[in-house]
């Protein structure tokens, strides 16, 4: 498997200091907030995106991904949902991300409503992602917490330019074992994202190992199946500024890492 983590852990850091830090640290990947407070985000013109993707290839570092924003589950038009990830899928294109993250966002409408929108503009959006070479992936997220509440939507969509992104975090929260999330989500799944936190109440972001989430049964199930993709270290810095930095954290995050994978192989 190969190493990431998101800018979500190093709010607003340039492009350059972003990639010292993959380099010094052993990632192969980073995977990038596309939101309008971080350096690459929709709003960039073509030769600010050209220069993106052409410092990640001089540095030998992939764009693993855009976490991007649109709620594709949200109540109302389907067409501002749409416009935003049209945005977001050819910024993916032009800095050379394989993957942009969308959130379900269905809210407190009944189940079945936030499906079939979901659905809909899962399916619209998919012809326009493959022309671009781009996979869309939906994270377990709010509404859609579990593995088990993704798959419904990605069996129901049955495209292959739609996936699935596993946040280990949510579908803990919503009770789920990993092997039942890995088997809800192994036919879609674009990749993983790993993170710890002291408990259910506390979600403040800690050094991987250092909390409750199950990492060793994640990287245990989806080696025992051959995975071979990304393991994305989320770090919310952006949302908890008291959590501890996260370029101090990195090495010993990746040297966690390797080491769940080398017990687990």
């Amino acid at each position: 498997m190969k190493l990431a983590f998101s800018t979500l852990g190093v709010p607003g850091l340039p492009v350059s200091e972003v990639l010292a830090l993959a380099t010094a640290h052993g990632y192969h990947g980073v995977e990038l907030r596309a939101h309008p407070e971080e350096p690459v985000h929709p709003g960039l013109g073509p030769a600010e995106r050209a220069d993106v993707a052409a410092a990640f290839k001089a540095a030998g570092i992939e764009v693993l991904g855009l976490a991007g924003y649109p709620r594709v589950a949200a109540p109302g038009a389907d067409e501002p949902v749409l416009a935003e990830l049209q945005h977001l899928l050819e910024l993916a294109h032009d800095v050379g991300a394989p993957y942009v993250r969308v959130f379900p966002g269905g809210g407190d409408q009944p189940a079945a409503d936030a499906d079939a929108a979901a659905v809909r503009r899962l399916a619209r959006a998919a012809e326009r992602a493959s022309t671009l070479g781009v996979r869309i992936l939906l994270e377990t997220h709010d509404s859609h917490r579990t593995g088990a509440d993704a798959a419904r939507v990605l069996g129901a969509v049955d495209d292959r330019q739609v996936g699935s992104l596993w946040d280990v975090m949510h579908t803990w929260l919503g009770g789920e074992q990993p092997s039942e999330t890995y088997a809800s989500l192994a036919p879609y799944l674009g990749y993983v994202q790993v993170k710890d936190i002291a408990s259910a109440e506390d979600t403040t972001p800690l050094p991987l190992g250092a909390g409750v989430l199950p990492l060793t049964e994640c990287v245990d199930v989806l080696c025992r199946d051959g995975w071979d993709g990304w393991l994305c270290w989320e770090y919310e810095k952006r949302w908890y500024e008291a959590a501890a930095p996260l370029p101090d954290l990195l090495g010993a995050g990746r040297e966690h890492l390797v080491r769940l994978l080398s017990e687990a192989a």
